[in-house]
């Protein structure tokens, strides 16, 4: 399973067991806490009669004529359309009836054919009698409706009178308990919705970041040296922890190998300097010690050469992006760095058929395309044999534009092109067993990669078709 949808699986079971926990307990809270509140008005109102009743009370049983039957009977048929936070009510829901000191009902307003009745029994009023809070909740009717019901003792200079109880269904208040629970319900429900949202959105955001670092280790693995994305919190510092242990590690083996290569190249022009330098301590006619000092200054140009392509290539492949850029046209900046390669095509007797077949304009850092393209063109002219012809090209495309050279060398074996472009490759230069270092291939390569571009091979049957792709 992706990392992705085992996260997003983890918050929904969290989440949704937390609002299914939590909706659970408030709905369970919603009925107790509406019977709590109708209970605690209930025993005003208990009381309140109470106090209404007693100097009726005091001068015997109420009569059914008698003021407090009265005002019962005009409050049951009394009129009442009240909206209550969007409720309607229409029906008074009280029923008022009182005992005796005894037990024994004396007034009912909801019953009146219970007067006589013993309820001493019941918990309201015996409980009262004893000088307790009496209270009782019973079935009423069909179904589960139940009728609560309180009671205040009826008192009149110290002595218990009676009873007044007032009951009321709960059924009358269940519109109310269902409006709430379904507030409830689905307040839960948006909650457990928006939690989710939240959810997908930091899952999403968890794996978009996981996958920003796979492709940044996919794209490293694959040989792109690029700068670690930007990602901030925990996830950025592995990232960066990540690049610089890479970049640790790629700066070892490169520096083993590049010891390895360093040494093999060097071990040429130390040898030919050392047997010229032994040469010379003897005596020697003028000619043959103006040809070994000759030789010593080559291989030392030789060394120099090496040594200035290598820290160049190792600034290159420790730089992450370019200097300032600036929008060249690239036929009239051919011109200027073929000037600069004159004296030298000269002196190997090359020709340069140069051809600009578009106007291309491109934005670059002139400095590093500069030294890209005099190492292609000092590589061609080495490599191209005497009084040879190099081919030179610009054009443009919507997206790129070409650079390309030709020699009419050896060209590479078919074996040799997935190592062009590696520092300390190449092949034999014409007419010698001397090879190159392979730096200048390699500094190409590198500055165009640092564009966004890349350095591309052709065979071109005689010799070898190079190409500076960058993008426009």
């Amino acid at each position: 399973m992706r990392l992705g949808l085992r996260v997003f699986f983890g918050f929904f079971l969290i989440a949704g067991l937390s609002a299914v926990l939590l909706l659970k307990v408030f709905l369970a809270e919603v009925k107790p806490s509406v019977r709590e509140v109708m209970e605690d008005l209930m025993v005003d109102t208990a009381h309140l009669l109470a106090e209404v009743a007693a100097d009726e009370l005091a001068n015997g049983p109420p009569r059914a004529d008698g003021p407090l039957a009265t005002q019962l009977q005009r409050y049951t048929r009394r009129e009442v359309d009240a909206l209550i936070w969007g409720l309607r009510k229409q029906t008074l829901d009280l029923r008022v009836y009182v005992t005796n000191a005894s037990g024994r009902v004396v007034l009912d307003s909801g019953t009146p054919s219970a007067v006589g009745q013993d309820y001493s029994q019941w918990n309201d009023v015996v409980l009262t009698l004893r000088g307790d809070y009496g209270a009782r909740a019973s079935p009423y009717g069909r179904g589960d409706s139940t009728v609560l019901v309180v009671a205040a003792p009826v008192l009149k200079d110290g002595r218990t009178l009676g009873v007044v109880s007032v009951a009321k269904s709960v059924a009358s208040v269940q519109r109310f308990i269902d409006r709430a629970e379904r507030r409830v319900f689905w307040a839960g429900a948006a909650l457990l919705a928006a939690s989710l949202i939240v959810g997908v959105a930091v899952t999403l955001w968890l794996v978009a970041t996981v996958r920003r670092l796979r492709r940044y280790a996919q794209q490293v693995q694959a040989g792109q040296n690029l700068a670690p994305p930007d990602v901030p919190g925990e996830l950025g510092d592995l990232a960066h922890a990540m690049d610089d242990m890479r970049r640790r590690l790629e700066g070892r083996e490169q520096l083993e190998h590049d010891v390895r290569a360093l040494t093999h190249e060097l071990k040429s022009p130390l040898a030919a300097l050392r047997a010229s330098g032994e040469l010379l301590q003897d005596e020697l006619p003028a000619a043959d010690r103006q040809r070994f000092a000759a030789q010593v200054l080559d291989q030392t140009a030789r060394l120099q050469t090496l040594v200035e392509r290598v820290l160049a290539l190792s600034q290159l492949e420790a730089q992450l992006g370019l200097g300032e850029r600036r929008r060249i046209a690239l036929p009239g900046w051919v011109d200027e760095q073929l000037e600069r390669q004159a004296p030298r095509l000269a002196q190997q007797g090359l020709r340069l058929a140069w051809a600009a077949r578009d106007d291309a304009t491109v934005d670059v850092d002139a400095a590093l395309l500069e030294l890209a393209f005099g190492n292609l063109l000092v590589n061609a002219i080495d490599f191209a044999p005497a009084g040879s012809t190099l081919e030179l090209a610009v054009s443009a495309a919507p997206t790129e534009v070409r650079i390309t050279l030709r020699d009419h060398g050896p060209g590479v074996p078919a074996a040799g092109f997935a190592q062009l472009g590696k520092r300390f490759f190449s092949t034999a230069r014409p007419g010698s067993l001397v090879k190159g270092s392979g730096l200048g291939l390699a500094i190409a390569r590198r500055v165009a990669e640092l564009h966004g571009g890349r350095l591309a091979f052709e065979a071109a049957a005689p010799g070898l078709r190079v190409t500076i792709i960058l993008p426009r």
